[in-house]
């Protein structure tokens, strides 16, 4: 029987996906196998020994120390794209809502006492101030090209927008995603260049802190609008405010509300509503449980933000799985030890990422636990699993 040790509200549906005979789930486990969560800040916990995998029912990790788990062998997994439909919706509607001024005008309306005749001059008066422009022909600049950057360049064509973008790690899978009819910039500068939009899809590391600064906000052309719903740390609050001050920036339209973006009229916050519908928590929660399953049974790796992929079916055989430093020799090891036992390897995987190395061997007969001792203990094992035949 899995333990599984579920923070904040895991979609119902998302935990069906591990069958109550295998697993018992649950707000108070202890010592359990694996944390299932959402926004949780595990930075304040103490996670117990007995944790081989947690999993993020989203995109965004930082609020998991990713370096101290994968310094105890412990793969953290997220959900790339499973929110991306939710993302893009929002994406879309800020750039409208900066374009037409969608939330200043509901809020003058909100604000009239007028009835009657009045009331139809209050309101005829108001169009005249809040007169915006059309996305058609309008230059877009999508900066991150994951599965969110991927949607709104594709949905952002199809409205009549010019796209480009830019993301220098885009995957093979998110390539073949993309419309042939966006254009990729060669750098940031490019990017930036004359855009009269920016949507931001970019995850919160050393490298997109601030990434979005005065220098950049300047190549964007007079009157632009700011689209924020990735992290707020991406963006240099205080030079949005200075170039929203200047006329420079038409508006800013973010998830990620601070005192000095709410006190400013150019700013539309939102509370972080980004993934906020039933159908995202689903789709994440779904798949962030069944590759938590897959690994706990199966010892496969998929959409792991600190291991490498890692997928071998099964045979029927026993299989052993292991994380280690990424240092030369370790098959080699493992394959003597397991040699030297007496048992045949029927499958291997090795795969890298980064200073992490994740192994599956299938042999043909039980290891013992003398044969787990010994590779256990061979320099730079920090995890070592049995997880015996397929049920």
């Amino acid at each position: 029987m899995y333990k599984v040790l579920t923070l904040n509200n895991i979609a119902a549906k998302g935990l069906q996906r591990l069958p109550t005979e295998r697993y018992e789930t649950g707000t108070d486990i202890a010592n359990p196998d694996a944390i299932l969560l959402r926004s949780q800040n595990l930075h304040e916990m103490e996670l117990p020994a007995s944790v081989a995998a947690i999993g993020r029912a989203g995109a965004g990790t930082n609020n998991i120390p990713i370096d101290a788990m994968s310094d105890r062998g412990v793969p953290v997994f997220n959900a790339p794209g499973a929110n991306a439909n939710a993302v893009k919706e929002l994406a879309i509607a800020g750039m409208l809502i900066g374009a037409r001024n969608l939330y200043k005008a509901a809020e003058y309306v909100a604000g009239l006492k007028e009835t009657g005749d009045a009331l139809n001059k209050a309101v005829e008066a108001g169009k005249k101030r809040f007169v915006g422009f059309e996305l058609p022909g309008k230059r877009l600049a999508v900066l991150g090209l994951g599965a969110i950057g991927v949607e709104v360049s594709n949905s952002a064509l199809s409205l009549g927008m010019n796209v480009v973008g830019f993301d220098p790690a885009i995957t093979v899978r998110n390539a073949w995603q993309l419309s042939s009819g966006v254009e990729l910039a060669e750098s940031l500068d490019q990017l930036f260049q004359d855009a009269d939009f920016l949507s931001l899809h970019v995850p919160l590391i050393d490298a997109t802190r601030n990434i979005v600064d005065a220098k950049r906000i300047a190549l964007l052309r007079d009157g632009a609008v700011l689209v924020n719903f990735a992290r707020g740390g991406v963006v240099d609050n205080a030079a949005v405010i200075a170039a929203l001050d200047s006329g420079h920036l038409h508006a800013f339209i973010c998830d990620f509300p601070t005192p000095e973006l709410l006190a400013h009229p150019k700013v539309v916050a939102l509370p972080h509503l980004g993934a906020s519908t039933a159908e995202a928590e689903e789709n994440c929660a779904i798949m962030v449980a069944e590759n938590v399953r897959d690994y706990l049974e199966n010892g496969n790796i998929r959409y792991s933000v600190n291991f490498p992929e890692a997928r071998l079916p099964r045979l029927a055989a026993w299989r052993i799985t292991l994380a280690n430093a990424n240092v030369p020799n370790m098959v080699g090891q493992v394959s003597t030890c397991i040699a030297n036992a007496g048992l045949n390897i029927e499958d291997l995987l090795n795969k890298s990422k980064g200073d992490l190395a994740y192994t599956i061997v299938d042999v043909n007969d039980e290891p013992s636990s003398e044969l787990l001792a010994e590779i256990g203990a061979i320099k730079g094992v920090l995890t070592l699993r049995n997880l015996g035949k397929p049920v």
